[in-house]
């Protein structure tokens, strides 16, 4: 069973990832393969939240982009490099391919063969050198074991073709030769008593008693065929190992971890057909054929508290998306399918959840409750937040009841962890919750950093306004805002790119728009940070 990812956005708060975990415990309990994953850093709220309820932090996924190991290629085409020429052939022919990848005993790959290459070496190559198993050649020639003595045959191959006497007088034979010969007792003899390394029987001729002593005395190898002596002259050149043919050390290869798309891109230049597969410790995994490109499996997603591709994991647009539970306005996500998309005008994607628990009718472990309850908490801030439905108050208690949970209590301690901001860097403190948006064009950046170290903040006024400023001028955003919530007098002081300075002001009905100006009632991005903003790009 395929493992489906289930994630938040980009910049992971605490609803993105305890609604991941909670999420794939419900699907798990269901039947699916589910795992939760960030897609960035976890907050110090967040970290808090998985640490007091006992889980561990989700995975880090970097994308969703379709990989080889994605691809349906040959996971068998592969050849030993001393297999023979013949084997090989026969493998090439039975999966249809014109090359295979060599491998050794460990299958390391050590090079590639394909049909030209054997072709030329069948004509052109050294037909009197023979170099391989001897079990190579009872395969090969559908041959049978008589004696023997060596695992690998190395020698010169001769065919006992003149009448036994010149062949007595004009042959000197080496103790290195392979001699063909068929029922010339004489040469027989002859052969045995040089100390040849291989004896071949043609059209299954058996060595008289006295020989095979002789022979066993001498350790000449001996092997009968059932062919005759000018098929096994013509066929003896396929017993040999394959990599005597020229192959290539160092052919193209691709790991199982690389993507899909650099695939085409790259062999759309070289040209070639076949890619050897390898793994990072240069093992063969197989092969994979350009025409086999298009038969892959994507990744399989669900989303969580988002659905704009641009808040999203990279390659989402590869990815299989199976379902999507958000309480945000909707994105330009699309899907090839109709798929189960849950969209509720709640504060938090946790309280959905809840409801999804409990039309499964699955009981909600505590600790479970725990953290559902702290994404609650952290996006109504704690019920403060004009986003925050009574819905969410009513499934805030529910989960208070179940985790055994005092919730005053408890989101003032997690506020309290989560608040600090000593020891973060200006880029640190921009970024550490920011969402990006589709604006004029253009992109539009809102962070939003809930903390009670105002003075800390407001001391560093200068370098947030340049790192802002910065933002807008190397990247591709028009706006650039954060905003320093204060959640127990319930306002948030708001920095900006000097740039949109004006535009803030038209967007948010206001002439007293400076740096640090604090914005009473301010404490939700979704409902009152952001819409000021589409509005004033849809009247533009």
């Amino acid at each position: 069973m395929q493992t489906t990812y289930i994630f938040g956005h980009k910049v992971p708060d605490t609803d993105a990832v305890c609604a991941s975990i909670a999420l794939s415990y419900l699907k798990n309990k269901q039947g699916m393969k589910c795992e939760p994953r960030v897609l960035g850093s976890i907050n110090k709220e967040t970290k808090f939240v998985l640490d007091y309820f006992g889980f561990k932090e989700p995975e880090f996924l970097n994308d969703v982009k379709v990989q080889i190991k994605n691809m349906h290629y040959n996971k068998e085409a592969m050849v030993e490099e001393h297999e023979s020429i013949y084997h090989t052939y026969k493998v090439l022919m039975d999966m249809g391919v014109t090359g295979l990848p060599l491998v050794n005993r460990s299958k390391k790959l050590t090079g590639y063969v394909n049909v030209k290459e054997i072709s030329k070496y069948l004509i052109d190559g050294d037909i009197t050198y023979i170099k391989t198993s001897y079990d190579n050649i009872l395969s090969s020639l559908g041959a049978v074991k008589v004696l023997k003595f060596d695992d690998e045959i190395e020698g010169h191959i001769l065919a006992a073709a003149y009448k036994s006497e010149t062949f007595l007088n004009r042959v000197q034979l080496k103790s290195d030769d392979v001699l063909i010969v068929g029922d010339r007792y004489k040469i027989q003899e002859y052969a045995i008593h040089a100390g040849i390394k291989l004896l071949l029987l043609v059209n299954n001729v058996s060595l008289p008693e006295n020989l095979i002593d002789l022979a066993i005395k001498n350790k000449v190898n001996v092997i009968t065929i059932p062919m005759g002596t000018f098929k096994a002259a013509n066929m003896i050149k396929l017993c040999n190992y394959v990599d005597l043919v020229k192959v290539t050390e160092h052919p193209i290869t691709f790991t199982t971890i690389d993507y899909r798309n650099d695939f085409l891109d790259i062999s759309s230049k070289l040209g070639h057909t076949n890619y050897p597969i390898i793994n990072r410790k240069g093992i063969c995994q197989g092969m994979l054929r350009l025409i086999d490109s298009n038969n892959f499996e994507r990744k399989q997603v669900i989303l969580v508290d988002h659905n704009q591709p641009s808040q999203s994991v990279d390659g989402i647009e590869e990815a299989e998306i199976l379902e999507v539970i958000d309480h945000h306005n909707l994105g330009t996500l699309g899907t090839n399918i109709p798929i189960s998309f849950r969209s509720m005008p709640v504060g938090c994607t946790c309280t959905i959840i809840y409801r999804l628990f409990r039309e499964a009718h699955e009981e909600i472990p505590a600790n479970v409750a725990g953290i559902m309850l702290s994404a609650i908490i952290s996006d109504t801030l704690l019920f403060k937040s004009p986003t925050t439905t009574a819905l969410d108050i009513e499934v805030g208690n529910k989960l208070a009841e179940i985790a055994g949970v005092n919730i005053d209590d408890y989101g003032r301690m997690m506020f309290k962890a989560a608040s600090s901001v000593a020891g973060l860097s200006v880029d640190e403190i921009i970024h550490y919750d920011m969402k990006t948006f589709n604006f004029d064009n253009s992109t539009l950046a809102i962070g939003q950093v809930i903390t009670m170290d105002f003075e800390d903040i407001h001391g560093r006024s200068n370098e947030i306004i340049e790192g802002l400023n910065k933002m807008c001028e190397f990247g591709n955003y028009k706006v650039a805002l954060l905003f320093i919530t204060d959640i127990i007098n319930n306002g948030s002081y708001v920095f900006f790119n000097e740039s949109s300075k004006d535009m803030l002001k038209d967007a948010y009905g206001r002439d007293d728009i400076e740096q640090g100006v604090y914005m009473e009632g301010v404490v939700s991005r979704k409902k009152q940070m952001l819409p000021p903003l589409l509005e004033l790009d849809e009247r533009r």
